[in-house]
């Protein structure tokens, strides 16, 4: 769920503006899911430019703040929300953390990085949303190790129906600073794609898995 319009279509503009998410319907990529793909989003490549991840990181902190109050520590997905959760907790003079996908195989074999205590509320930074379940992983990991999951904050989400049920069915709220629509309408109004490519990319978030297939 976007929760400011403005702040949604200012965050499509500059991903767009530094090539952090690609459009190229007639060549398209192809996911590590197999899937192809007229879109490619690489939010990481803000870190680059300062004044662009100073205006991603103060947008989620205010809404971290207005969704929840002052949690007592930020937790980033690895590996790609690592950067931009750590300049979150930051900016909010908060512990932070970061959750692998899985354990590591060896030292502790930790799976959460850092210090968190058990009880402790916890708001969960994530650069992108596709169909949540790696994000929705670092939520289960957070709460085995008894952390109060408040919520997640993305960047960007593509908004396909199967991630909003498996948010739903773990019960976990997910609110994101933009998404595919308003990334399209963005693109669309400044004449980043034709209306060719358009149709393309409407097509492809109908059904992605069986596109060109």
């Amino acid at each position: 769920m976007v929760l400011d319009k403005n702040t949604a279509k200012k965050t499509a503009e500059l991903l767009l503006q530094i090539n952090a998410i690609k459009l190229k319907p007639e060549n398209p990529f192809t996911w590590a899911s197999g899937w192809k793909s007229p879109i490619y989003c690489d939010n990481r490549i803000l870190l680059s430019y300062p004044v662009i991840r100073n205006y991603i990181r103060e947008e989620m902190a205010k809404q971290v703040e207005s969704l929840y109050g002052k949690p007592d520590v930020i937790a980033g997905v690895a590996t790609g929300a690592i950067g931009i959760g750590a300049l979150v907790a930051d900016t909010m003079g908060l512990p932070f953390i970061y959750v692998r996908p899985e354990p590591k195989s060896h030292g502790r074999q930790n799976q959460i990085e850092g210090r968190l205590e058990a009880n402790q509320n916890v708001v969960v930074i994530e650069d992108l949303i596709s169909t949540g379940k790696s994000s929705l992983n670092a939520v289960n990991a957070l709460k085995k190790a008894d952390a109060n999951v408040k919520g997640m904050l993305a960047i960007f989400t593509y908004e396909f129906d199967t991630a909003q049920k498996n948010f739903e069915e773990s019960n976990v709220e997910l609110h994101t600073l933009s998404s595919y629509d308003y990334l399209i309408e963005q693109a669309s109004e400044t004449g980043y794609i034709k209306e060719e490519q358009l149709k393309a990319l409407m097509e492809w978030r109908i059904n992605p898995s069986k596109w060109l297939q």
